[in-house]
């Protein structure tokens, strides 16, 4: 063992400025959602002007919760693992500044096209041509800064979390650059190379693997470095990890048709998606039952410990949706639920349960140990926005729930003659209701991201971050 300073010292830097971006725009992202719900409950907040109509700000909401708030928290947690599990530095310090800059660069980009109009109208992926191509770049070096550290390794295995986010980096490549290939007719105006049903199911082979990809194999990445990690236990299975990982990258690719049930689709291929949804079950519970029984003998932690709460209840709510969307793939489910509220309440228990707990919870974990300290400002702090962050999922997808099968039951109501029994309009006012719970749960997540920015404030406001790159030469040093 070697007394010397490493100069392969993990670079913290980066990982600290991605780490501060993902509350900043969780909080921005989360809060225009509360706006946009509250526009539902009270229509005047449209406030007659183009730009700022639900229609406009309802993509801006979701590219930044996915993008800005979700894709930051990925780019940090990924620098972080695979550093820490590889024992070595970034490949390149400049490139990950790149990416850091790059994926600013294409947040604002879509933070002034979107309101203005500007979209190619394709769910996730309405940014237009120039931003797309610039979202490509940055993806490509972050591919080349994460690949390229994997190769300078120190450690000869590469850990399954590194597994994920690979595969989490490469799909996503795929699923942008083919999605997005179009004709461009002007600096803001382009054309799908594909047309009618050929579009629209490549579409949602992007749209659902922005899901299974972006939103779950890159967060599986961050479960399988920090349940461990806050649990002080080894990861209960690592023989189910990597079934785990192979069975979801082979399924998950072939399930997006089933948003397309009872469209111009092929029936065939309807039902192709709708089987392999139904099969995707098995290595989701997989995973998620792997990460809970990593708390074996732990339990007892999750009494003191609101950090390691966060984790474990990400795994129920990624658990429950991952139930759910199955289901709701079955073409009579489907029925019921498509085009309602319900799914807009799967699509939030997995991205306010899954998605925002796992990321708070790894954030958590990962501020002090990146500035220098040895925890939080405020366990107390940390405790409140976790009940803040369940309470509010809980109303969120429960009002959802109620008014979307209120509404698909609503809407295929007919009476003795054939005509339907109520008007859009009837369905909408009943949905009402549901909009107030909703707009409150969206509240109170958001509200808790308050709690945690001001708590992040304070622990930075106190860091060393000279300590942290210390520390982390200390580390290397002594893993040689």
């Amino acid at each position: 063992m070697s007394t010397a300073i490493s100069p392969t010292a993990y670079n913290y830097k980066v990982v600290r400025q991605f780490a501060i971006m993902t509350v900043v725009w969780g909080i921005l992202g989360m809060g225009l959602g509360v706006f946009i719900a509250s526009q539902l409950v009270w229509p005047e907040l449209n406030f007659g002007l183009p730009w700022t109509t639900f229609g406009r700000l309802r993509p801006l909401h979701t590219n930044l919760v996915i993008f800005a708030f979700g894709g930051c928290a990925l780019f940090a947690t990924s620098y972080y693992v695979v550093q820490r599990t590889c024992q070595t530095r970034l490949i390149s310090d400049s490139l990950a500044a790149f990416t850091f800059w790059g994926w600013q660069a294409v947040i604002v980009g879509a933070g002034i096209t979107l309101p203005l109009g500007y979209t190619t109208t394709k769910e996730y992926a309405e940014l237009e041509w120039p931003i797309a191509i610039l979202l490509a770049i940055v993806w490509v070096v972050y591919a080349v800064v994460f690949f390229g550290t994997i190769v300078k390794r120190k450690t000869k295995h590469i850990y399954v979390g590194n597994w994920f986010y690979g595969a989490f980096i490469l799909v996503t490549a795929m699923l942008h650059i083919v999605n997005h290939a179009s004709l461009p007719v002007s600096l803001f105006k382009s054309y799908s190379a594909y047309a009618g049903a050929t579009d629209a199911m490549i579409q949602w082979w992007y749209g659902h693997n922005a899901v299974g990809f972006f939103l779950t194999t890159g967060f599986l990445g961050m479960m399988y470095y920090f349940v461990p990690k806050q649990a002080e236990r080894p990861i209960y299975s690592y023989r189910l990890s990597i079934v785990h990982f192979w069975a979801l990258i082979t399924l998950y690719i072939w399930a997006g048709p089933h948003h397309l049930h009872y469209t111009a689709l092929p029936d065939w291929a309807q039902s192709l998606g709708m089987a392999m949804s139904i099969i995707l079950l098995a290595p989701s519970w997989g995973g998620m039952i792997n990460g809970m029984m990593t708390l074996s003998g732990a339990w007892h932690k999750l009494r003191t410990d609101p950090i390691l709460r966060f984790l474990v209840v990400s795994l129920a709510f990624y658990g429950m949706s991952t139930f759910e969307g199955p289901m709701m793939a079955i073409k009579t489910v489907n029925s019921l639920s498509h085009y309602t509220d319900w799914t807009i309440g799967h699509v939030h228990a997995g991205a306010l349960g899954w998605v925002a707990m796992i990321s708070i919870g790894a954030l958590y974990h990962m501020i002090p140990k990146i500035f220098g300290r040895a925890q939080m400002h405020s366990v107390g702090l940390i405790n409140t926005h976790f009940w803040l962050a369940t309470i509010g999922t809980v109303l969120y997808i429960a009002s959802m729930w109620v008014n979307g099968i209120t509404q698909g039951l609503m809407w295929r109501a007919i009476n003795d003659d054939g005509t339907l029994t109520y008007s859009f309009v009837e369905a909408l006012q009943a949905s009402h209701p549901g909009y107030i719970v909703r707009a409150l749960g969206g509240a109170f997540f958001a509200s808790g991201m308050l709690f945690m920015a001001y708590n992040v404030w304070r622990t930075v406001r106190a860091s060393d971050p000279a300590e942290a790159e210390a520390a982390a030469k200390i580390a290397v040093v002594g893993a040689h």
